[in-house]
């Protein structure tokens, strides 16, 4: 059975993590959805590349951080915050391919 992520968590956002670096967060439900999508290795270095048309380089780390039933995802961020032609300066809007994620647990 499929599964779209935006319908196992509470909160998908992104945000700076500084003008060089944007941060995922990805918060589950539950205890039970977080562990399930951490032991499929769902979000992992290949769906994060593809999805921002990014390099393996780029992906500063992904983190599943259990005590928040949590996955956090930190890139490099394509154009610097603030600089001439790039649209979202905090960065709290580029979260949304994320959110259609769909997959088979």
């Amino acid at each position: 059975m499929k599964t779209r992520l935006h319908d196992i968590t509470d909160i998908v956002r992104s945000k700076n993590s500084g003008p060089f670096e944007l941060t995922f967060d990805i918060m589950f439900k539950n205890s039970d959805w977080f562990q399930k999508v951490c032991d499929a290795k769902v979000i992992n270095e290949a769906l994060v590349c593809r999805l921002y048309k990014i390099e393996p380089g780029d992906i500063i780390n992904i983190v599943e951080f259990s005590p928040a039933n949590a996955i956090k995802i930190t890139i490099r961020r394509p154009i610097v915050s603030g600089d001439p032609g790039e649209t979202d300066v905090y960065g709290a809007q580029q979260h949304a391919p994320l959110l259609d994620l769909e997959f088979v647990l």
